[in-house]
């Protein structure tokens, strides 16, 4: 491992699915409220520091026209199935004048939205990425911007699935390979460092 340097003008932290109806479920390894305080401390700092804050949530239109619908032997939640305030950030997660609120209609965050040119026009070449569920919408958020060329910081403590065996694997064998892996302290002391 290589000591962290942020350049805080350079760098957005990414933070996926931080809303009500993901966190109305169990997570593991880290319970979702101490992923939600990591989170918005993280949020916190960088904003302190002059970087970009990106709070990305998922919400699918109510009839279900957006959504995929490949032959899966686990199908997707219906629209039935999604509470009215499922998109809704809790309110640790509240867009702060300045951040950036990018919707998602799909696991990741850069696929048919505008996130990449919003941070290539304030010239941010490193993400710090975290949120829930782990193997999903944050890995799938990893690697489009992995092929996109940026460099990522991935928050162990702060981010989470439902389940604690899909958190490890993917933290021991797919971040490793995209970017660095950090807790919350290690990434704050670079940013105010």
């Amino acid at each position: 491992m290589t000591d962290l340097e942020l350049d805080p003008v350079k760098t957005a932290i990414v933070v996926i699915d931080l809303q009500r109806g993901i966190l109305a479920h169990p997570t593991a390894p880290h319970a979702s409220a101490d992923v939600v305080s990591r989170a918005a401390a993280l949020c916190a700092a960088v904003r302190a520091s002059g970087g970009t804050v990106v709070l990305v949530h998922v919400s699918p239109l109510p009839d279900g026209k957006d959504a995929l619908h490949p032959v899966a032997d686990l199908p997707p939640l219906s629209p039935a199935e999604v509470a009215p305030d499922f998109s809704e950030f809790v309110p640790e997660m509240e867009p702060r004048p300045g951040d950036l609120v990018i919707t998602k209609r799909q696991w990741g965050a850069f696929y048919g939205t505008e996130l990449d040119l919003q941070l290539r026009r304030r010239g941010v070449d490193s993400i710090i990425l975290c949120g829930i569920s782990t193997n999903i919408g944050v890995e799938s958020t990893a690697r489009d911007a992995y092929e996109r060329g940026y460099n990522q910081i991935f928050v162990e403590d702060a981010t989470s699935t439902r389940a604690g065996e899909d958190h490890a694997r993917v933290f021991a064998t797919v971040f490793p390979r995209m970017g660095r892996v950090r807790s919350t302290a290690e990434i704050t002391a670079a940013l105010m460092g």
